[in-house]
């Protein structure tokens, strides 16, 4: 796969469909390697990396990085319109991208095909793992919500097979437990949701000792989202890229994440 390279963070460059093909080729012929991270870095993730150098190693060796928010498809758009268009000034540029997603969606789509967030992607795992039963097991999220969450698959995607979830933290202490249900359910494929960068770092130190895991893949607030607990922004949001408006007016507490995603990380990519 093709990759680029955003604030010194690599992603591979590809529609959802082929990572989909990868992964499922990785589960089905590939069995006898050991287990590979899907990283889904996004603006807020990109800027702790450039602070924190095992977080920004473990970002670039992960085996698949997928770009999630609208922001790291702007600043490749930007990368390519600096490149062919060395008379503009940075701000013009930057002006430019921004305008495009709104009026031009597909100039920010030069670069990577097409948005892909951590969620859909979690989804579309979990849609096309049912043909061949591979079994998925959900960790982090608070007490009840993982359950919920495979309710919520279960239903969505029957023949989904979900073999088990638990709470639990990223902190050593409870990690014997977390191994012991883990040997138990024997599952292949390994959502982690203990936010970033603590669900990252997690699997980087733990996969290879999880022996039945072949594919792990820090998710966030996906359960959260699949749960109900919370809301998705509306689709017509998600299209243009504001998302982070809809999650600060649900969740004002949000608006240090929200200034490091929309002010600090554009400002981060004009200078560098």
């Amino acid at each position: 796969m093709k990759k680029v390279k955003i604030l010194d963070v690599q992603f591979d460059v590809c529609t959802k469909d082929e990572a989909l093909r990868r992964i499922l080729d990785f589960l089905e012929f590939r069995k006898g390697e050991s287990g590979k991270q899907i990283v889904t870095p996004n603006p807020e993730m990109l800027l702790e990396s450039s602070k924190n150098k095992q977080f920004h190693t473990i970002l670039n060796r992960a085996w698949l990085s997928i770009p999630d928010g609208i922001g790291i498809l702007w600043a490749s758009a930007f990368k390519k319109i600096s490149r062919h268009n060395s008379g503009l000034s940075k701000l013009i540029k930057a002006k430019l991208c921004f305008l495009s997603l709104l009026f031009y969606p597909k100039l920010c789509k030069k670069v990577f095909p097409e948005r892909i967030t951590g969620v859909d992607l979690m989804e579309s795992i979990c849609a096309v793992s049912r043909k061949s039963k591979t079994p998925i097991f959900l960790l982090g999220a608070k007490d009840g919500v993982a359950v919920e969450a495979q309710k919520f698959l279960e239903t969505k995607y029957a023949g989904v097979n979900v073999v088990g979830t638990f709470s639990g933290s990223a902190s050593d202490d409870d990690f014997p437990a977390i191994q012991a249900i883990i040997a138990e359910t024997q599952p292949e494929i390994l959502f982690v949701a203990y936010g970033s960068p603590a669900q990252e770092l997690w699997i980087s130190k733990h996969l290879p000792e999880l022996k039945s895991v072949k594919i792990a893949m820090g998710v966030g607030g996906a359960f959260d989202f699949l749960s109900g607990h919370k809301k998705r922004a509306p689709n017509w949001m998600h299209k243009i890229g504001l998302e982070w408006l809809y999650r600060l007016i649900q969740e004002p507490s949000r608006i240090k994440r929200i200034w490091n995603a929309v002010i600090r990380f554009p400002l981060h990519v004009l200078r560098s």
